[in-house]
């Protein structure tokens, strides 16, 4: 018996080892992905993400070549309404019955902190390039989570820096009262005081407002340089033309609009939206990639637009997923595992070019001050833009020797 036993035991270990080997070699094998791409399909967020951010998600499955070796990936979308109840109850059923891998997009920074904790709690992935709240690469930041075009933090030290040293000394905001208008006013102020400006006052606005009279006359009344439009989408577009009803602008009071997307401006029309000094990282027709890319973009969509920053992220960050799992050898169903990859390999793309993925999981790229065209400088369609300045990667991003992100080693 004492001979008999080792032997046994022995071959019960190589077996369990040969069918972990087999089971891991299957598991690296597995070549089936599934993307769910969560946004406002429907209200003030639609024309930023929506519809348009699919066709960006499956640009990207196209254009990885994946499906041409045998990869069978699959695309799926939500309403998550701007409520994050409802996003996290999609991301929770996507996740547990669909099967969904990483959950991409969501607009709206309230929506993305929930999903965040889900995804962190259930092991997928969210790829984040809707949300422009800074707390998701800083204090809220978990190693299943990225956030790839832009932040509040960005758009801060772009719109903010610039307008307070050109004489912008004194400001006003006008907030969205949620998450991300919150992070972006706090965010905002910080750079004008630490420029030697002043923050006079702010007042908070419900989301998806129609009348903004109130709000406008507290900022005018203000006597504010500069009135920070701490908003997006339909509430900016909104804010922008009843300021201009109002003399605002007119009477000797500037506008930020601290985050700008060319569909808001498509809409308003440059007659209106014209002198707007904004930030951002992405324009469609910056350089002949991405004016090569946004135009194939444009024949696809049903409403030929022009893609947003942040269509035009959802197509760069699930490239490099793409990428990641075949450099993976397969999909191991791991979303620690795969964002802990996708920061170890350089990110490249048509539309943001080369650049890293850092531990907290910001992606570092250039950002670019922008101001929109008087109508008779626009030359063709879509032609809204003029660039100011070029902010630096390193400069666009909070560093990581202030990042409160538990990932981050000081």
């Amino acid at each position: 018996m004492t001979t008999i036993l080792p032997r046994r035991t022995a071959a019960l270990l190589a077996f369990a080892c040969l069918g972990l080997g087999v089971a891991t070699s299957a598991h690296a094998q597995d070549k089936n992905v599934k993307i769910g791409v969560l946004n406002d399909m429907s209200s003030l967020y639609a024309d930023i993400g929506g519809p348009n951010s699919v066709v960006a998600v499956k640009m990207a499955v196209e254009d990885s070549g994946l499906q041409a070796k045998g990869w069978k990936i699959d695309v799926i979308s939500g309403d998550h309404q701007n409520k994050p109840d409802v996003g996290v109850s999609i991301a929770r059923q996507w996740i547990d019955t669909e099967k969904v891998d990483a959950i991409a997009d969501t607009p709206n920074s309230g929506v993305a902190l929930a999903v965040s904790n889900v995804v962190k709690e259930k092991n997928a992935i969210l790829l984040n390039n809707g949300a422009a709240t800074a707390d998701l690469t800083g204090k809220a930041c978990n190693a299943n989570t990225v956030s790839y075009s832009y932040d509040t933090y960005m758009l801060a030290n772009g719109t903010g820096k610039a307008l307070t040293k050109a004489g912008g000394d004194t400001w006003f905001f006008l907030t969205a009262d949620y998450a991300f208008g919150k992070a972006l006013e706090r965010d905002t102020s910080a750079v004008v005081v630490a420029n030697g400006g002043k923050v006079l006052g702010d007042v908070k606005h419900p989301l998806n407002t129609a009348d903004f009279s109130s709000f406008l006359l507290q900022a005018q009344a203000s006597k504010a340089k500069v009135i920070g439009l701490a908003n997006a989408g339909g509430d900016t577009d909104n804010a922008i033309k009843q300021a201009s009803e109002f003399g605002i602008v007119a009477g000797g009071q500037k506008l930020a609009a601290l985050l700008l997307f060319i569909n808001d401006v498509h809409s308003l029309g440059l007659k209106t939206a014209h002198g707007l000094t904004f930030t951002a990282s992405f324009y469609w027709d910056l350089n002949d990639k991405t004016r090569a890319w946004s135009k194939r973009f444009q024949e696809k969509t049903h409403n030929h637009a022009m893609p947003s920053m942040t269509q035009a992220g959802n197509y760069a960050v699930v490239l490099h997923y793409l990428k990641t799992l075949e450099a993976m050898g397969g999909n191991p169903h791991d979303g620690a595992k795969v964002v802990a990859k996708m920061k170890e390999m350089p990110t490249d793309d048509p539309l943001f070019g080369k650049g890293p993925l850092r531990a907290d999981g910001r992606r570092l790229i250039p950002a670019y001050l922008f101001e929109v065209k008087k109508p008779e400088e626009s030359k063709y369609p879509w032609d809204y833009y003029k660039l100011v300045a070029t902010i630096a990667p390193d400069d666009a991003a909070k560093p990581l020797s202030q990042s409160d992100c538990p990932l981050v080693k000081k």
